[in-house]
């Protein structure tokens, strides 16, 4: 507090006998046990110290201590400030340096979609008993359907997972698993268990699949491929989607509330 000055303050506060630190700018207003001090301080502009002239007649002997003591206490004020300043720079910054890190990208963008449709069919698959796996709305025999040789919830599955792996390993140069043949997946592949760690792996090919997405190279047709890279990549979340669709409507001819659709009460 080297440059703090101290001047007097005449006027309407000389009478009450207040002391008053007067700063336009100051955001701290420090006021002391004895009524006759009153300090606002600011950590940029420094502080202004006024006093009654009543006391400065009362001899420089007793105001020196007491300028000592009013300087010290303006020190201890600064230094608050100042940390409560660091403070409040430290806590205004930490949101503006998690938003650059967390700056959108295509691969960013692609890869969120991905996991949106990937929970939603995960979600489904699971809510369907093992029991059930196999249905297929030709078993109902209605008399108003045609649901001949339709896939049953299983193939339903395995054939979203099994796009996935034809259409996505070509954005990542991976092989195919040897046991896919076609679209319908892997005749080995029966149980739930089986099922559902099948699908799991296709989306995480998705995933590897968005992250070689740039700006650059997204128009570009990979190998034996006519459609570019972000074509492919939006085209798996599409199709998974539609047959997202399917599964619903599997779920519900078996009285299971898909659980997207699931409210509090379900």
């Amino acid at each position: 507090m080297a440059g703090a000055r101290v001047e007097q303050r005449m006027g309407a506060s000389s009478a009450t006998g207040n002391y008053l630190i007067v700063d336009e700018t100051s955001p701290l207003l420090f006021i002391d046990r004895n009524p006759k001090i009153v300090l606002k301080f600011t950590q940029t502009s420094g502080a202004v110290l006024r006093l009654n002239p009543a006391l400065q007649a009362e001899g420089a002997s007793r105001m020196k201590p007491l300028r000592i003591f009013l300087l010290s206490e303006m020190l201890i004020l600064a230094v608050s400030a100042l940390g409560q300043g660091t403070t409040t720079v430290a806590v205004a910054t930490a949101p503006q340096a998690q938003a650059s890190q967390a700056a959108p990208t295509l691969a960013s963008a692609i890869d969120r979609e991905i996991s949106a449709v990937e929970k939603q069919i995960l979600d489904a698959a699971e809510a369907m008993p093992e029991d059930k796996f196999n249905f297929s709305p030709e078993s109902l025999n209605l008399p108003s359907g045609n649901y001949k040789g339709v896939r049953t919830f299983a193939v339903q599955v395995k054939h979203i997972a099994a796009s996935n792996y034809f259409i996505w390993s070509g954005l990542t140069g991976d092989k195919l698993p040897a046991n896919l043949k076609d679209g319908n997946g892997p005749e080995d592949v029966k149980t739930k268990a089986e099922i559902l760690m099948f699908l799991k792996d296709s989306f995480a090919l998705g995933h590897r699949a968005a992250a070689t997405l740039t700006t650059e190279n997204m128009l570009q047709t990979p190998d034996h491929s006519k459609s570019t890279r972000l074509h492919l990549a939006t085209f798996g979340v599409a199709h998974a989607f539609n047959h997202y669709g399917q599964m619903v409507e599997y779920l519900r001819m078996n009285g299971i509330v898909p659980p997207a659709s699931r409210g509090k009460s379900d």
